[in-house]
C-alpha cells in the first residue's frame, strides 16, 4: 500500500503548531491538515509572512508533506458557523479567505486547499445559490490558477454541497477546471449518501485530490475514532490504493483534542493494521472485475 496518511491540526486545537508536527513526526505521520484558524495559523495574522516561513522550515525538517484546510467554523463569523458562505450577501470575505489560504498553500509547497460551501441563504432559490457558488468559485479559481494550486472542494453533510453527485454537479458547472477537485471525507459519506461508501469512493475517484477520514454512525454527523463506529474501513483502504490516490488521508477528528497524542497514536496504529490486510482485499477486488468483464463479453457474444 502507497497511501500517505496524515492528522487534522483541528484534532490539536490545545497544542502548539510546532508541537503538533513533532508528534506527528514521531508517530510516523506522512503530513498534516493545516486548518487555517485564529489558534494554528491565524490567515489575518500582522507578521503572517513570518509564521508561513517559520512553518515552512518545520515541515522540511520532520519531513511532513500538508495540505491546507478552510474548513474553521467561526473563523470569520464568531456567531455564524461557517459564514459568510460563497452565496452570502458578504461572500467577499469568503472570498478573501479562500485566496489567503492559496497564497499560503503556495508558499507551504501544499498542492491543494480544501474547501466546502456551507449552507445556502434560508428562502434563496437553489438554481441561484448555485450561480452565486459558481461565480464566487470562478473568482476563487482565478488566484488558484496563478498559483498553481487546486482548490479540494468537500461534501459536507447539510450543506448546500452535500454529496459527492453535487460536488460534481458544482465541477460540471465550472466547466470542468483542471484545478477544481474533491476532498472525499469517508465518515461523511457514511453518514448522508444514499449510494454505498464504495461507490462514493469510485464516483469522486477521477477528481480525488485529498480523503479524510474517521469512523461514523449513519445519520448521525459526529467523527468517532476508528472502531467506535460502523465502517469497515479494510475495503476502504483498498479501494483507495486500487485507485493509486496520491493526496493525503487525513485523520479528521476534532473532538479528540483533550488527549490528542493517544488520539492520533491510536489512529495510526489502526490504519498500519488495515493497510495490511487491504492488498488482499485489492486482488479479490481485482479478480472480481475480470471475472464480471470476462460474464458481460460472454452475455454480448
Amino acid at each position: 500500500m502507497d497511501l500517505r496518511f496524515g492528522y487534522g491540526t483541528n484534532g490539536f486545537t490545545n497544542h502548539r503548531l510546532s508541537d503538533v508536527l513533532a508528534v506527528l513526526s514521531d508517530l510516523g505521520y506522512d503530513g498534516v491538515a493545516l486548518t487555517l484558524d485564529h489558534g494554528h495559523l491565524d490567515p489575518y495574522a500582522e507578521d503572517l509572512p513570518r509564521q508561513v516561513n517559520k512553518l515552512a522550515g518545520e515541515l522540511a525538517w520532520y519531513g511532513l508533506s500538508v495540505t491546507v484546510e478552510t474548513g474553521a467554523p467561526y473563523l470569520l463569523d464568531p456567531w455564524g458557523k461557517h459564514e459568510p458562505t460563497l452565496m452570502s450577501e458578504g461572500a467577499q470575505r469568503r472570498v478573501d479567505l479562500l485566496r489567503r489560504a492559496i497564497w499560503i498553500a503556495a508558499d507551504l509547497g501544499s498542492p491543494t486547499v480544501h474547501l466546502c460551501s456551507g449552507a445556502a441563504p434560508k428562502g434563496l432559490p437553489e438554481e441561484d445559490a448555485w450561480k452565486r457558488l459558481t461565480a464566487g468559485m470562478e473568482t476563487v479559481l482565478q488566484t488558484a490558477e496563478a498559483n498553481g494550486v487546486a482548490l479540494a472542494f468537500e461534501p459536507e453533510p447539510y450543506m448546500f454541497v452535500d454529496t459527492v453527485e453535487r460536488c460534481l454537479e458544482l465541477g460540471e458547472r465550472l466547466g470542468g477546471h483542471e484545478l477544481f477537485g474533491i476532498t472525499l471525507d469517508v465518515g461523511h459519506a457514511h453518514c448522508v449518501e444514499e449510494i454505498p461508501l464504495l461507490e462514493c469512493v469510485r464516483l469522486a475517484a477521477p477528481q480525488l485530490l485529498n480523503v479524510q477520514i474517521e469512523d461514523m454512525v449513519r445519520g448521525v454527523h459526529r467523527h468517532l475514532e476508528f472502531g467506535d463506529g460502523e465502517i469497515d474501513f479494510v475495503p476502504v483502504l483498498a479501494a483507495l490504493g486500487e485507485l493509486g490516490h496520491q493526496g493525503l488521508v487525513s485523520v479528521e477528528i476534532q473532538g479528540g483534542s483533550l488527549d490528542a497524542p493517544e488520539v492520533a497514536r491510536r489512529s495510526i496504529e489502526f490504519l498500519r493494521r488495515t493497510a495490511l490486510n487491504a492488498p488482499k482485499v485489492q486482488k479479490e477486488q481485482r479478480e472480481q472485475k475480470a471475472q464480471e468483464a470476462v460474464q458481460e463479453a460472454q452475455a454480448t457474444q
